[in-house]
């Protein structure tokens, strides 16, 4: 399955990654794990490709104001 591909107006590159119907993953492209982060999906869209640029530059303005939580603790680590 392919990843929507953004260019934000800052000139980076983010894959957006529909992780769940409600949840959207963005993930730079540069590599860098630290700026990942998770925005809701819009209610009225579920899928990445049928937004406009404009709708998913307020989803990552959004994401990156937003605090960063650690990622959860799995249960199968030791």
């Amino acid at each position: 399955m392919g990843y929507r591909r953004f260019v934000d107006r800052k000139g980076r590159a983010w894959e957006v990654r529909d992780v769940s119907r409600s949840e959207w993953e963005l993930v730079p492209e540069s590599g860098d794990t630290a700026g990942r982060f998770r925005v809701r999906a819009p209610i009225y869209e579920r899928d990445p490709f049928e937004l406009s640029n404009e709708e998913i530059q307020r989803l990552v303005d959004s994401g990156e104001s937003a605090p960063r939580s650690a990622p959860p603790k799995s249960p199968f680590k030791e």
